[in-house]
């Protein structure tokens, strides 16, 4: 089973003539993207749905084995109770009808306030959707990482649904101190959770949060492949994210994972010739 290795987003402008061609509309960054990366987060549906042009544009840019894990719009995650935002869920599958055959997993990400007490919410909404969409939840909860009762429900729940938990790393970024602009902006803006690993579907992801320092990623995310192997040789996609403070490195530091897991990335012109993956 495959390896899906993206970043955030497909487009940054620190990226023309590193990751990206230079000379290139901002709308046509995604080919250049897809070329090397076979997923990415679609951030954006979070803010706004996607109208049918651009979705039919967008596959149009990629290869058929290439993957869109879009978020969820706030109005699902993070307005109102789960349960009453079922109508509004559906209607947004609905919308994203022209990459159906692209999905990759749809990110319920939820935030800090949403606890134990929408657990009966979120088992309704999983349900109504069908089961032929990869669904991923993420939840920021203290509760739904203490090891309790809450969290066994959680889980009970996503393996019973056959949900994936995704799970958050951002133990690189808070390793230093915030000594940048990006730096501060990250650790303001991005989860401080523990990282419990857990598979709950067939499908895990994690979401690698590093900082501009990429020798500093090392020990943390040198620990993460042969748990990624392992899920791999068990016959799951694995979904792998890449970010950094400001996503300026995030290409290399993805490709240095990559070539370190045997999964080398086509090359790019800003790749370090000597990934840092080949010395393990």
């Amino acid at each position: 089973m495959p390896l899906y290795l993206g970043l955030s987003q497909w487009s940054h402008a620190g990226w023309p003539g590193n990751l990206l061609s230079r000379g290139l509309k901002t709308t046509e960054h995604l080919s250049d993207y897809a070329r090397v990366f076979n997923t990415v987060e679609g951030n954006t549906s979070f803010y706004g749905v996607p109208d049918t042009q651009s979705l039919t544009r967008w596959e149009a840019m990629t290869g058929d084995d290439f993957r869109f894990t879009f978020k969820f719009p706030s109005t699902v995650s993070h307005q109102g109770r789960l349960a009453d935002n079922i109508a509004t869920a559906q209607a947004f599958l609905d919308q994203l009808t022209p990459l159906h055959h692209k999905l990759g997993m749809l990110m319920l990400q939820l935030p800090a306030a949403t606890g134990p007490e929408q657990l009966d919410g979120l088992a309704q909404l999983l349900n109504a959707l069908p089961n032929t969409v990869e669904m991923g939840v993420e939840v920021r909860h203290p509760a739904f990482f203490a090891k309790g009762e809450a969290e066994r429900r959680l889980n009970r729940l996503l393996l019973e649904q056959g949900a994936n938990r995704i799970i958050m790393d951002s133990r690189p970024v808070f390793a230093v101190a915030p000594t940048t602009p990006a730096l501060a902006d990250a650790q303001q803006k991005k989860p401080r959770v523990p990282v419990h690993i857990i598979s709950t579907g067939q499908s895990p992801m994690v979401r690698f949060i590093g900082n501009p320092n990429l020798s500093a990623n090392t020990p943390f995310w040198q620990p993460w492949l042969p748990r990624l192997r392992g899920w791999l040789n068990e016959g799951k996609s694995v979904y792998l994210f890449v970010h950094t403070a400001d996503n300026v490195e995030a290409p290399v530091l993805a490709a240095t994972i990559a070539e370190a897991l045997d999964c080398p990335l086509p090359a790019f012109p800003g790749q370090a010739p000597e990934p840092q993956g080949s010395l393990f």
